[in-house]
């Protein structure tokens, strides 16, 4: 999965002479978290959510009736911006992206091709990417199995004993750390199983009696459209 096909494309841009009061509320009137700070083509900073939080705050705490006029009429967007933002190209996959934001303890990436800003990619996207993957909109049961050996045909072991149980399958993932066993050579890791089936707990009496011990079975109903 690639940046590019998850991040905001065409983003909202805004030069640093602006006013943070126009930032604060352009991010508000078009529901963003981030604002790249671009001139002259080039990318310079970055203005966040969090960025216009703390600084309002700041304003708010001082109850200074000349803070607060600064604030609306004179503090301007390069005053504040982060300078030099960590980036990250259309190219790079999602999980490139997601261990960078963790590594670097932020929740907005520009996306640059070269010096040019195409997109932007946040924390919002990573959400929705795990809904997706989740199944967090349809009606499906999912099951966690506890940590497996993950050697050759594991997967599809587990595979066929849920769909000889009546399991439609969506997806496997193994989850958790890529801790290797030291006698065989494989990880251990958990396994996610999400699938459709008119009777789970067939599903799960079949993976236990397979030697796949499951710790957690949930059952979601697809959420109800609003009116």
């Amino acid at each position: 999965m690639m940046v590019r096909n998850w991040m905001q494309a065409n983003p909202m841009t805004i030069p640093g002479d602006m006013l943070v009061s126009e930032a604060k509320r352009l991010l508000s009137e078009n529901n963003l978290h981030a604002l790249p700070v671009v001139e002259g083509g080039r990318l310079r900073g970055l203005v966040t959510r969090a960025n216009l939080l703390r600084t309002g705050h700041f304003v708010l705490r001082t109850q200074s009736p000349a803070e607060f006029d600064y604030f609306v009429t004179r503090l301007k967007v390069k005053d504040i911006m982060v300078r030099n933002p960590a980036t990250v190209q259309g190219s790079d996959t999602m999980e490139h992206c997601l261990r960078k934001g963790q590594d670097l303890g932020v929740a907005q990436f520009p996306v640059v091709d070269g010096d040019r800003v195409v997109g932007v990619i946040s924390a919002n996207e990573i959400f929705q990417l795990a809904a997706h993957c989740l199944g967090a909109w349809e009606r499906r049961s999912g099951v966690t199995l506890a940590p497996v050996r993950l050697g050759p045909g594991v997967l599809g072991r587990i595979s066929d004993v849920a769909e000889a149980a009546g399991a439609v399958l969506q997806a496997l993932y193994p989850i958790g750390r890529n801790d290797v066993a030291a006698e065989s050579g494989y990880p251990e890791k958990k396994v996610i199983v999400r699938f459709h089936a008119p009777d789970m707990a067939a599903v799960v009496r079949a993976l236990e009696q397979a030697g796949f011990p499951v710790i957690e079975a949930v059952e979601m109903q697809r959420p109800a459209l609003a009116a």
